[in-house]
């Protein structure tokens, strides 16, 4: 009988089921994962997270190379048991699990480095929340989309943060909240390894106070309809500035079903990168047997 200690965490309703194993000796199949993940059978998440150290694994050991002081690596794996790249909710919730665990324990205002498997990413704790910098971004292929609700497909901009991403436009309101997310959108071409699609509309006005603002809805690759996002978010804002050209501000507020999130694009030597700022929280700990 396996019996695994957990901590529920959630950003902006992105949901998660974190744990400790610092030297990686509790490893998880895919099927105990979706188990666990499962709504009604396990505890329910949309991923689970594992704390480890980065020397602990194979996947850190290119983490070290880039960046010795990324002790921890957030050794992420979605809702059906198949792993990510990288999570932009998750990673907050992360920080948060480790600096409230005693896992690590900077100031406030220290940036922790911590190791995925699209590198390193610094996240820093503030007062009301943690912005984590996701690093450079690229656009990448435009594919068309079709969800159930749309009655013909849309043009889909590919924004690559270290995982796929599929942003398509939406005219209003309506249809946005119209579409059924819970099965994968068709994407055409179909990506190798699937992609996590959004779909946006703005709000009125675009930009206020020199802040653009839009809301989006998104299917995440492996987990199915989330309430948010990180990454999402952050490939939403990307493509609407795209779209809409050298006028578009740098700073965006994104609505989700589960909150609002604030996006940031700014200069940096080795190009642009695009930075995440939201809440993180932890609910509730547990013990359960794992099948």
């Amino acid at each position: 009988m396996t019996m695994l200690e957990f901590t529920k965490g959630h950003g902006t309703g992105n949901d998660f089921v974190l744990f400790t194993d610092p030297e990686g000796e509790t490893t998880l199949s895919p099927a105990q994962i979706a188990w666990i993940c499962d709504r009604h059978f396990g505890v329910g998440a949309d991923g689970v997270i594992r704390a480890v150290r980065s020397r602990a694994i194979p996947e850190g050991e290119a983490v070290l190379a880039e960046e010795p002081e990324a002790e921890w690596f957030m050794d992420y794996w979605n809702a059906d048991g198949t792993p990510a790249e990288m999570c932009g909710n998750g990673i907050r919730v992360y920080a948060h699990y480790l600096i409230s665990e005693g896992l690590v324990a900077p100031e406030r205002r220290d940036t922790l480095p911590i190791g995925t498997r699209a590198g390193v990413k610094d996240v820093l704790a503030g007062v009301s929340g943690y912005t984590v910098d996701l690093g450079r971004w690229r656009l990448a292929e435009e594919r068309l989309v079709l969800a159930q609700g749309l009655h013909v497909p849309r043009p889909g901009l590919g924004i690559d943060l270290g995982n796929p991403h599929i942003v398509a436009a939406l005219a209003d309101d309506e249809t946005l909240d119209g579409l059924e997310l819970g099965r994968a959108p068709a994407l055409d071409p179909e990506p190798p390894n699937g992609a996590n699609v959004e779909f946006v509309v703005p709000e009125e006005p675009l930009v206020k106070n020199g802040v653009a603002r839009i809301r989006m809805r998104v299917h995440e690759r492996g987990s199915g309809e989330t309430l948010s996002c990180g990454t999402g978010v952050a490939a939403a804002a990307l493509a609407f500035r795209h779209w809409g050209g050298a006028e578009m501000p740098d700073s965006w507020s994104v609505e989700v079903p589960g909150g609002r999130l604030a996006v940031r694009m700014f200069p940096t030597e080795e190009g642009e990168h695009v930075s995440l700022s939201g809440p993180a929280e932890l609910v509730y700990r547990g013990t359960i047997e794992l099948p």
